[in-house]
C-alpha cells in the first residue's frame, strides 16, 4: 500500500557554472488535504557538496535519500557513480522497487534525475523538474532560461512560484540550495 503523504515539486537549473535546486514546502495527505506547508524537500549531502531534492511518497523519499547518501559515501562523493550504484540497487532490491519517489541530485558539475524506475537521467538544457507541479516548473524554467539573464537560483525559485500558482499540490514556501 502506498503512503498517503506526498511531497511535491522540485526544479533544478544549471547556469553560468552554478546549479540551483528549489523545492516547495507542501506535503499532501491523500487527494484533498494539505498536511504540512513547510516541509524541507531540498537537502545537502556529502559534506554539503551534493544537493538533492525529492518528490513522491514522503517516507519513500527519505529512504531514497538515505540510500543515496550511503552510496555517495561508498563512492567517495562521485555523483555519477553513486547514482548508478543506487539505480542498480533500485532495480535489483525488492524493497527499493516498491519506492514511490524521484530525486534530482547535483554537485558543482553535474545535474541528474533519479527516476522511480531506477533510471539515471542527464537532463537536456540543464533543467530538471519532478513532482506534481514539475511540468509547470519545467516550462517556466525553460522560458526564463531562454529569455532572461537571471541566475540559476532566481530561475529555479521563480519557476516554483509559477508552478505554485497553477498546481494545487505545490505551495510558495520555497527553499533554494545552490552548488
Amino acid at each position: 500500500m502506498s503512503s498517503p503523504f506526498r511531497g511535491t515539486t522540485i526544479c533544478a537549473v544549471k547556469r553560468n557554472g552554478q546549479i540551483a535546486i528549489a523545492g516547495d514546502g507542501q506535503v499532501t495527505m491523500g487527494e484533498h488535504t494539505i498536511f504540512k506547508t513547510t516541509a524541507r524537500k531540498v537537502r545537502r549531502l556529502y559534506n554539503g557538496e551534493v544537493v538533492v531534492g525529492f518528490a513522491g511518497s514522503v517516507a519513500d523519499a527519505f529512504t531514497l535519500c538515505e540510500k543515496f547518501e550511503e552510496k555517495l559515501q561508498q563512492c567517495g562523493g562521485n555523483l555519477e557513480k553513486a547514482a548508478v550504484a543506487l539505480a542498480q540497487n533500485w532495480r535489483g532490491d525488492q524493497m527499493m522497487r516498491q519506492l514511490e519517489s524521484m530525486m534530482i541530485a547535483a554537485n558543482k558539475d553535474r545535474l541528474l534525475i533519479l527516476s522511480g524506475t531506477g533510471e539515471v537521467i542527464d537532463p537536456d538544457e540543464g533543467i530538471a523538474a519532478i513532482g506534481s507541479g514539475g511540468n509547470y516548473a519545467l516550462a517556466a524554467a525553460r522560458a526564463l532560461l531562454q529569455n532572461t539573464d537571471l541566475s540559476a537560483a532566481e530561475i529555479a525559485e521563480k519557476a516554483l512560484h509559477i508552478a505554485a500558482s497553477i498546481c494545487v499540490y505545490t505551495n510558495d514556501h520555497i527553499i533554494v540550495e545552490t552548488v
